[in-house]
């Protein structure tokens, strides 16, 4: 059967369909009037109605384990003296001064990430390079940039490699250990 002719069937999927349309979609129950009310003979088949887009489904949230947030903070503090760093108020350090702090948090930082994450870039070209992405592209590993319009495919070059986290090596934490306490407080005797 064409589609100008189908069968007893498909046209029953048709009415169906049809019915339920004209029942959720005023705008589609305009256009089937219209079509009905209109002389046969000068009726033009009508384009088929763009199919429906699916609503779009919210994503499921969920939410992060805090205590991981925070053992990671931790460490941070303790290797880098992260938290230290940046509650310090610097408007009083020379440039010199600050590069040098600066340059310890760093490498204490880098230690961190290098012993607890295995950490890959998400792409392995070179940052410059002309890549083509397809069309189901993961927008999630990829953010578009710059003048996007129309769809994919979509060339252009990577202005940044991106990172993702192959392995986390977290130490496994006391029942008893209370996370929020990210460094404590220092009593010298």
């Amino acid at each position: 059967m064409t589609d100008l002719n189908p069968s007893f069937f498909g046209r029953m999927s048709i009415a169906f369909g049809t019915f339920f349309s004209v029942l959720g979609n005023a705008e589609f129950a305009g256009r089937v009037k219209r079509l009905r009310d209109a002389p046969q003979a000068a009726a033009a088949p009508a384009p088929a109605p763009a199919p429906a887009r699916p609503a779009p489904v919210a994503p499921t949230l969920k939410e992060a384990s805090p205590e991981a947030a925070l053992q990671l903070l931790g460490l941070l503090q303790r290797d880098a003296r992260l938290i230290d760093f940046i509650e310090e108020d610097i408007a009083s350090y020379t440039d010199a001064d600050i590069g040098a702090a600066a340059r310890l948090v760093h490498d204490g930082c880098r230690a961190v990430l290098r012993e607890h994450f295995t950490i890959r870039p998400v792409r392995d070209e070179a940052e410059g390079s002309r890549i083509t992405l397809p069309d189901g592209f993961d927008a999630t590993a990829i953010r578009l940039t710059g003048n996007v319009v129309g769809k994919p495919p979509f060339n252009g070059s990577i202005s940044h490699r991106g990172w993702k986290v192959a392995e986390v090596r977290l130490p496994k934490l006391a029942e008893s250990h209370d996370a929020r306490v990210v460094a404590p407080a220092e009593v010298e005797l």
